[in-house]
């Protein structure tokens, strides 16, 4: 059985695999396309909620700091899928690379880890579209919202991009560009004019004394501080930590941009700068706007879900609210089509691996897109959205997010022992110091979140393992025969 499970796919043969009849995607992507959906999906809820409740909460002024860090240890994890989605340019991102260089269990519970972080994660988002939407246009409870069930405002988002999905990745990829640029353009707007309201004031101390914080019980409790005892601080140098490994998943998003390998036309040169390119973009982003609206208000007047609005209503400016509640809206439309475009082509590559059933892994005669996994999948989703209390759940995708990055991190540094000879257009520098220091980090992070969460993610493990063993290790296209074939 240990032969069988840890059986890796060449990627000569993974990529081969992209041509068969019936399962080949359409080529139709460029580094344009692959930079907005980068963009799409990272900028959403981190931006418009997270920069003032974590300033509030734990950082101070200094939450541009906490930004910065997140984006370094995101940037770390983004040179490793760099590297392996330049040299094995498959559908599937970290489920593909983990299929390669550490065997078929390890990618499948990858896979089934992607499955979670990216369907859990549009259903999250297109809840909180809903709620935005209910707040913009004073709809009735019953309709869409906090209170709604079933929450038919999530319902709708998440048909638009299950349509979207279907018709192509190119469609898709022009109306994120257009709703990419319209909250481009909100963001912008809230740099350029809370700049005119900045006070130096509001900066002092920029960094605030630590003070001890409230010691969470039962599964709200930090996994690190179950362990070792440790009584977190909000503010100071561990406020400063503490708030970065919550914003880091405002980045969440860049890894998606892998997934699309198989639809881009020149995979090898565009992939790595769209995966980087995005990250780069967001981090500017995220620093200007954090250190905009911690000058325009008190950094403990942001905690609350709309701190950017509030900045400016606490400054006189109510009319600028609307406008900000419009870009939240559209940033956020992008989130749901891209998170379910990224989770349609992960399970596509494991259908088409044989590790579930082939014919999801059918591809529509006219727009090459994988339509029975779009359906199927956002039918789920829709159901999650609009039925479920998905608080709680949300930090399964942070967790799920982490895995993967660990997983891709590991595998640089063992396709790089196993196949030095492979042509990488791109390459990690300093291997393995640099994956080492992206697994580390990464697992710190993990270890910060609640126990609570990390009990979800071993249950949801579980059911992936009771539903590998009877069925994919047996099915899989490896398990056919010991001489791989493409029929």
């Amino acid at each position: 059985m240990s032969n069988s499970i840890f059986r890796t796919k060449s990627v000569e043969q993974s990529i081969a695999e992209t041509d068969e009849p019936g399962h080949r995607l359409k080529k139709e992507l460029t580094v344009f396309d692959l930079t907005v959906f980068g963009i799409g999906v990272i900028i959403g809820t981190g931006i418009f909620v997270l920069t003032g409740k974590q300033a509030a909460i734990n950082a101070g002024p200094a939450i541009v700091i906490s930004f910065i860090l997140a984006a370094i240890v995101c940037g770390l994890a983004a040179l490793c899928y760099a590297e392996f989605a330049s040299t094995v340019p498959v559908a599937g991102s970290a489920y593909t690379f983990g299929y390669a260089t550490l065997g078929e269990f390890i990618a499948w519970i990858i896979g089934w880890d992607l499955a979670l972080e990216l369907g859990l994660g549009a259903a999250v988002v297109a809840r909180g579209w809903s709620s935005y939407l209910h707040s913009l246009l004073n709809l009735p409870d019953w309709l869409a919202g906090d209170k709604a069930i079933p929450d038919f405002g999530a319902i709708f988002i998440v048909a638009v991009c299950a349509a979207l999905g279907v018709v192509g990745a190119k469609i898709s990829g022009r109306v994120t560009a257009v709703l990419v640029a319209i909250k481009i353009a909100v963001v912008l707007f809230v740099i350029a004019l809370g700049a005119f309201f900045i006070k130096a004031a509001n900066y002092s101390p920029y960094i605030p004394p630590a003070v001890p914080a409230k010691v969470e019980e039962g599964g709200a409790t930090p996994l690190i501080q179950l362990l070792l005892g440790i009584t977190p601080q909000h503010y100071g140098l561990w406020g400063i930590l503490a708030a970065s490994s919550i914003v880091f998943f405002a980045y969440i998003g860049f890894d998606i941009v892998a997934t699309t390998a198989e639809e881009t036309k020149n995979p090898q040169r565009d992939l790595p700068r769209g995966i980087i390119g995005s990250l780069v973009i967001c981090t500017i982003l995220y620093a200007a706007v954090s250190f905009v609206i911690t000058g325009m208000a008190n950094y403990k007047q942001l905690d609350t879900g709309a701190p950017l609005a509030l900045a400016f209503e606490l400054v006189g400016q109510d009319w600028a609210a609307k406008l900000i509640s419009l870009g939240a809206i559209c940033g956020i439309t992008t989130v749901v089509l891209v998170l379910m475009l990224g989770q349609s082509r992960v399970l596509f590559a494991m259908s088409r691996d044989r590790l579930l059933p082939e014919k999801l892994a059918a591809v529509h005669p006219r727009y090459g897109t994988p339509w029975i996994i779009t359906i199927v999948t956002s039918v789920i989703i829709a159901i999650l959205a609009a039925f479920l209390d998905l608080t709680k759940l949300s930090e399964l995708t942070s967790i799920g997010t982490l895995f993967a990055f660990v997983v891709v991190s590991i595998g640089v540094v063992v396709l790089r022992r196993t196949r030095p000879d492979l042509h990488r257009s791109f390459r990690v520098p300093w291997v393995p110091f640099l994956p080492i220091v992206a697994v580390l980090a990464c697992l710190w992070l993990m270890l910060n979140l609640p126990v609570d969460t990390w009990i979800r993610f071993v249950i949801w493990m579980l059911i992936g393992l009771a539903l590998y063993f009877p069925y994919g290790r047996r099915h899989s296209r490896l398990a056919r025969s010991s001489t791989p074939s493409y029929d």
